[in-house]
């Protein structure tokens, strides 16, 4: 009896420990968030319907300058490309403008986690840059439809209009890292435009092959035309690779200020 009364006794006096649910945002919340944050400026914005317009409206004025073309694949690489590259820009501030405007200790206040919020905003960009380059392919789509000369072949459209969309997503990628890995907007636009739109066609007036295996605009060109598809995807992936890597590595060294 007074064993069983002590340990009553003892269960009563111990503390029941309440339930402490976690309070860290899972990583769909994180994404949602990114979106929105890129959303919410006015350059985001610009940016975004930029992307999503510049490939109708090159359509529009390859039918009104009239300049032939055999098929819509080449057409629809060149989609790829004029998105990708503004979805460059989206991705570099997507990462790089939290540092040039100094809100990246707010944000890693909230999140201490550097790999969880360059995750988020990695996959944030994806959607976005895919979202953005499927309604400009669709709108060029509906351009080239209707202005099209009707002897232009149809002929591998739909692989082309893909690679405009994944080469969105992969641009949009690369600015993300690179954005990541220089902690500065201006600094990482400069440098991947002159790289990309520059230093490959120097490459290229030096030694064409070479250029073919490092220019990430003439592997969506090269691609969307069914040409050397296992090599423009080696040089996409390698850009995206390097550059994530990079902006991986770089940031989570990088003191917050």
């Amino acid at each position: 009896m007074t064993a069983s009364s002590n340990t009553m006794i003892l269960d009563a006096a111990t503390p029941v420990r309440p339930t402490v649910q976690s309070t860290r945002a899972s990583l769909p919340t994180l994404v949602g968030l990114e979106v929105r944050k890129t959303l919410t400026t006015r350059s985001g914005r610009m940016l975004a319907l930029a992307a999503a317009l510049a490939g109708p409206a090159g359509m529009g004025l390859l039918e009104a300058t009239g300049d032939g073309y055999l098929d819509v694949t080449g057409p629809f690489a060149v989609v790829g490309v004029m998105t990708g590259l503004l979805l460059l820009a989206l991705g570099v501030l997507s990462t790089a403008g939290e540092w040039t405007h100094r809100t990246a200790q707010t944000t890693y206040l909230l999140v201490p986690q550097r790999g969880r919020v360059l995750a988020a905003k990695t996959a944030a960009m994806a959607l976005l840059g895919a979202g953005l380059t499927v309604v400009s392919a669709g709108l060029s789509w509906l351009v080239l439809a209707g202005l099209a000369d009707a002897a232009v072949s149809w002929d591998g459209a739909t692989q082309a209009a893909l690679t405009a969309v994944g080469a969105g997503m992969a641009f949009a990628l690369v600015g993300v890292g690179v954005g990541a890995a220089t902690a500065n907007a201006p600094a990482a636009l400069t440098g991947l435009y002159l790289a990309i739109l520059g230093l490959m066609q120097i490459i290229r007036a030096w030694d064409r092959q070479i250029a073919d295996a490092v220019d990430p605009a003439q592997a969506v060109l090269r691609f969307g035309r069914g040409d050397a598809e296992v090599a423009s995807l080696l040089t996409m992936g390698g850009w995206v690779l390097a550059a994530l890597v990079a902006g991986w590595v770089l940031s989570r060294r990088r003191p917050v200020q």
